[in-house]
């Protein structure tokens, strides 16, 4: 995220160790995470070579963005270039829904590997079982495909999708696979034809 900050602001978030801004529009400080607690952990601070512009440099307790994502920054220009028709809110929703999930999860990890540390919940089962994780799975994809073949309502489809993304975002957690890692192999592939691409991946096992 991008913000205005002045010397009250630095001071501020040398002393608190949280990212705090200065509101130009409400005259007032401001910190990242006062109204939602996803703060900003800074350790340490960065100013740049003609000392006009200064980098946080921290560590995020939630998603950066008021969107939910987990960063500001989170569209590249190139592919508004290359595909204009793919700017629309619902597209934006989609993603930063995605990233959103990812760092609940992120943050059920660290809390896993912190006991003492937030409450149970069913993302901290699965991330400290594995085995569990795969059966769900495994599980959740059948019930996905029974609803094709037993021509369920489109809402039981839909749910039972939410649930395969779910517990397939967890498995991606314990792997430390980003969920821009994934989207990233999807967008080489746009390209591709699916079947010139199972033939490399054959070929090269």
């Amino acid at each position: 995220m991008q913000g205005f900050v002045n010397r009250d602001a630095v001071a501020t978030t040398i002393s608190s160790q949280k990212a705090t801004f200065f509101s130009r529009s409400r005259s007032i400080l401001w910190t990242k995470g006062e109204t939602s607690n996803n703060f900003i952990n800074v350790q340490d601070i960065f100013l740049d070579c003609d000392r006009d512009s200064i980098i946080y440099l921290g560590k995020p307790d939630g998603p950066t963005c008021h969107t939910g994502a987990e960063t500001c920054y989170y569209t590249r220009v190139s592919e508004l270039l290359e595909h204009p028709e793919n700017e629309s809110e619902e597209n934006k929703l989609a993603l930063t829904t995605l990233y959103s999930l990812e760092s609940t999860i992120s943050q059920r990890k660290a809390e896993e590997e912190a006991p003492e540390i937030g409450k149970p919940s069913w993302t901290k089962r699965l991330l400290s079982d594995s085995n569990l994780c795969c059966s769900k799975i495994r599980e959740e994809a059948d019930e996905l495909c029974r609803s094709l073949e037993e021509n369920e309502d489109k809402s039981r489809t839909a749910s039972e999708m939410a649930d395969v993304l779910y517990h397939a975002m967890v498995l991606l957690a314990l792997r430390d696979v980003k969920m821009e890692d994934v989207l990233q192999v999807l967008r080489q592939r746009f390209s591709q034809s699916g079947i010139d691409e199972k033939k490399n991946r054959a070929s090269k096992g």
